[in-house]
């Protein structure tokens, strides 16, 4: 290592292309996976990567299935992975082989995101314990019943007033609802709200928003195959891990109150991890530390914020797009809630506001590559094996955007949720929380909350396109699609 320091950049980097070209050649004799799915043939050092559109990378993948079937492989590096595409292949992995496709993937970058804490990234029995914990406490704390509704509601109000102030000229819409679905999940785990423009929130939604852009650079693919290689020089993926501990160290000296807080006196999901860490027993040793309380407030403040969040600003720039759609939902709102402050209840009444809100989910496609998958054990799937610990992506766009599930799969057509006389009907491609143990804690939350803002924002505003602009559909690039950067102009009604 001393010598390639001493070396000019140019020696130092033909050095390493050497080296990684060497251990790709003897990697590629090893004959370790048999029977292994079909797929492109990898090229030395960055396997299949070139055949990757990186801005769309799902939308290669789905190309490839169609040559070499739903159930294939790439690598990335010297990582091998198995996609799965369509409906019937993505349910039966998830639904059918649940407990074998339930890991998550060993990698370099989870290490760095998780250390195996939390419940996004964690595995095994950690996975398990904080599930387990997290699904119960959110119960615990509203999540499906009236009072999640109540905080929703009064959220629903101050997202309103801010709106109200700029009066109907254009403004971009991003931060504000960001911080409105934030606080909805801020207020199960610390009893709190933010106000849209305090530093706080801000900060921590600016390094989430990074993180979530950067984590499917070309850069961070490779560190996965070659981290000690990749590690040392610069990039994207030093500038995740810099993000990741600034997030963890903010989210425990921001949220974490333990000189307040009385066990007896629980308010909060933080509250109720801390009364589990001074149980005693063996359980709080090993689960409840820090470590697992800072990623696990990570993981449940981003998950709850932005997808949910960004479908929201999907609807908006759709109802835009689209304002027969938008007149159609703001008169069935009329006919069926009036002036009166919408209720989760309202939903069943109300088919085409529910459609258009299925559709915009289905649409927007907010996690097109889902969160990764991995085989906890040697499984045997659709008559090919998969080694244990194998990475596995079930492709939750190649789903949503089935052909043979919806008529219309690339564009937006609320009438896949509709039946020839205008009443609701469900889709069993539709899964935009994914399925089975893995599928998102936060679903029944995110349906609820979507429902609310939406029907509340359409009851109060009339959305336009600012004089001039152009809306493009095509969604920014990153780990999740969210739209473009744009602005709005919210018309109030009333």
């Amino acid at each position: 290592m001393l010598i390639m320091f001493s070396m000019d950049p140019v020696s130092i980097l033909l050095s390493v292309v050497v080296f990684l070209f060497v251990v790709n050649f003897f990697n590629s004799k090893k004959n370790k996976y048999q029977n292994f799915p079909p797929g492109p043939k990898p090229l030395p050092i960055i396997g299949t990567i070139n055949l990757f559109n990186t801005s769309k990378p799902h939308k290669s993948l789905v190309q490839l299935s169609k040559k070499f079937g739903t159930v294939f492989s790439v690598q990335v590096g010297q990582e091998k992975m198995v996609i799965l595409c369509g409906y019937e292949t993505v349910k039966d992995a998830l639904v059918n082989y649940g407990e074998e496709f339930s890991g998550r993937p060993d990698q370099p970058i989870t290490k760095i995101m998780s250390a195996n804490n939390g419940v996004l990234f964690s595995y095994g029995d950690n996975w398990k314990v904080m599930r387990k914990f997290t699904l119960s406490t959110l119960r615990d704390f509203g999540m499906g019943k009236k009072t999640i509704e109540n905080k929703i509601a009064e959220e629903c109000e101050n997202l309103i007033k801010a709106m109200k102030s700029y009066g109907g000229k254009p403004f971009d819409n991003q931060a504000i609802i960001n911080t409105a679905v934030a606080n909805i999940i801020v207020s199960i785990l610390l009893d709190h709200r933010f106000e849209y423009d305090d530093p706080k929130v801000l900060k921590l939604m600016t390094l989430i928003n990074e993180n979530i852009r950067i984590i499917e650079s070309p850069m961070v693919r490779l560190y996965n195959s070659y981290p000690a290689l990749i590690g040392w020089l610069p990039g994207s993926h030093r500038k995740l891990a810099e993000n990741n501990r600034e997030m963890q160290d903010f989210v425990m000296a921001t949220f974490v109150h333990q000189g307040d807080f009385d066990v007896n006196n629980q308010r909060s999901f933080i509250d109720a991890f801390l009364a589990k860490q001074q149980e005693g027993k063996s359980e709080s040793e090993l689960y409840f530390h820090n470590k697992n309380l800072s990623v696990l407030m990570t993981d449940l403040f981003t998950a709850g914020m932005e997808t949910t969040s960004t479908t929201l600003r999907w609807g908006l720039l759709l109802m835009m797009k689209y304002p027969e759609v938008q007149r159609k939902v703001q008169n069935e709102i009329e006919n069926i809630i009036g002036s009166a402050q919408p209720q989760a209840e309202h939903r069943k009444q109300m088919p085409y506001t529910d459609a258009v809100i299925q559709e915009i989910q289905r649409f927007g496609d907010i996690l097109p590559g889902n969160l990764p998958h991995a085989a906890i054990r040697d499984t045997t799937f659709r008559g090919y094996l998969i080694p244990k610990g194998t990475l596995v992506i079930p492709m939750l766009y190649s789903v949503l955007k089935d052909e043979t599930c919806f008529e219309k799969p690339e564009e937006f057509y609320p009438e896949h949720f509709l039946d020839s006389k205008g009443n609701f009907k469900t889709n069993k491609a539709f899964i935009p929380f994914s399925l089975g143990k893995r599928s998102c804690a936060g679903e029944n939350l995110a349906k609820i909350e979507l429902f609310l803002f939406f029907t509340t924002l359409l009851q109060n505003f009339t959305f336009q396109v600012p004089p001039g602009a152009e809306l493009d559909l095509n969604p920014a690039r990153g780990f999740t699609n969210a739209p473009l950067p744009h602005e709005i102009c919210a018309i109030p009604r009333r």
